[in-house]
């Protein structure tokens, strides 16, 4: 293992302004092939091969791993500078991070230690929807299932698959308290048959493919449970589980969208000539403008500081608690309905200019689609609101549930 043993609780091998000028690098590169990569299903060759050297599947493992060790406002920050350059290029670079972050932090040593070798390079992708079943055997289990949306598959190296674990008679096994028992299971790309269907309206670079397995075998020791995994390293901050480490992605996502908007329509409005011309001696339109930045920005702000909240907590040695896990939900969410609101806003104001093949047109499908994640679901809203409005201050999230103690 590649050892890096430091005082803080942060990494310090790696500094997020360096990528971020990387990202600044590549950015045009990743937009001049955004067509093509919508046209391809996922990410071409030349988009892939970009953004492969920022090793976003390491940002959050510890450095002891070969990791960054980032703080979260600083990944949402990189989420964020991919995605101003392309919206599909910032959704695998999240899905790449986040389930990477999961990896690191609930898998034991034995499987970190093959997953993150040094040398290696290895980028996670896969589905948390529990839609397989694991059959015990010797050593481990095989795994049969089909899923879907596996964002970045195809540029993946390991699979990551949310699974029920067989009872012997092809029904969910259950543990003592009488709960269905969701596991999480990890396997080599290769093992997996490519499905295909991804036909859609937005974020089609992103290749979120349907995918399967069947008699695949998982060592024991790359399997951990969904629901009740303890995190194994970084306690404090893995203590978010797999729905807030997840949120990390989704947030910096919405947040790189939102600005693009912003700066794509104000860059259209300053043209000299027909309607963008027009446009830009519209009162009606600047004020409208003005109140969507500022709504972005009290948005991003909201979210940079529930973040910054939880990265004082985990330096303090304190694990996460319900309020701050709602306080997440409650961010992401408010940056993706903002986010809505700009796109729908930028949209009407470029006429006819947004119907067509270009920035604005690709921007506003990739938001519409992002804006109907399960990862956002009012109901997410509804509990986060009951908990700080202190009807179920007795609760505890439990993947995307709010339920009692």
């Amino acid at each position: 293992m590649n050892k890096h043993v430091k005082p803080g609780y942060w990494g310090d091998s790696v500094d997020y302004r360096d990528i971020l000028k990387k990202i600044a690098d590549i950015g045009p590169t990743l937009e001049a092939n955004a067509p093509a990569d919508e046209e391809a299903g996922e990410l071409t060759k030349e988009s892939f091969e970009a953004l492969k050297p920022l090793r976003f599947s390491h940002l959050m493992a510890t450095e002891e791993l070969g990791g960054a060790q980032m703080r979260p406002t600083e990944v949402l920050q990189l989420i964020e500078a991919v995605t101003w350059w392309s919206g599909s290029a910032g959704w695998v670079s999240m899905v790449h991070c986040c389930i990477g972050a999961m990896s690191a932090a609930f898998l034991p040593d034995s499987a970190v230690e093959r997953l993150f070798e040094p040398g290696s390079d290895n980028r996670f992708s896969g589905q948390g929807a529990p839609l397989g079943m694991l059959k015990k055997v010797d050593g481990g289990y095989t795994l049969t299932g089909k899923w879907s949306y596996g964002s970045g598959f195809s540029h993946a190296t390991w699979s990551h698959s949310a699974c029920f674990i067989d009872d012997g008679n092809g029904k969910p096994a259950k543990d003592a308290d009488g709960n269905v028992m969701v596991m999480c299971a990890h396997a080599p790309i290769g093992e997996h048959e490519q499905l295909g269907n991804w036909d859609v309206l937005g974020l089609k670079g992103t290749g979120s493919i349907d995918y399967s397995a069947k008699d695949v075998f998982i060592p024991e020791d790359l399997v951990f449970p969904i629901l009740s995994a303890p995190p194994q390293r970084l306690k404090e901050l893995f203590s978010l589980g797999i729905v807030g480490l997840a949120s990390i992605g989704h947030t910096g996502w919405a947040m790189g969208t939102g600005r693009r908007m912003l700066d794509e329509i104000a860059k259209f409005a300053r043209s000299k000539s027909g309607r963008a011309g027009m446009l830009g001696e519209s009162e009606k339109f600047w004020y409208d403008y003005g109140r969507a930045e500022a709504n972005y920005r009290a948005a991003r702000a909201f979210v940079m500081e529930v973040w910054g909240d939880i990265e004082a907590s985990a330096e303090a040695g304190k694990m996460m608690t319900t309020r701050q896990i709602s306080l997440v939900h409650l961010a992401k969410a408010q940056i993706h309905e903002v986010g809505v609101d700009v796109c729908n806003f930028a949209y009407r104001a470029s006429g006819g200019a947004g119907l067509r093949a270009g920035v604005i047109q690709r921007t506003l499908r990739d938001m519409m689609v992002a804006a109907n994640h399960f990862t956002i679901a009012p109901s997410l809203v509804t509990s986060a609101g009951r908990d700080i409005g202190g009807l179920w201050s007795d609760r505890t999230w439990q993947f995307y549930d709010l339920i009692e103690k």
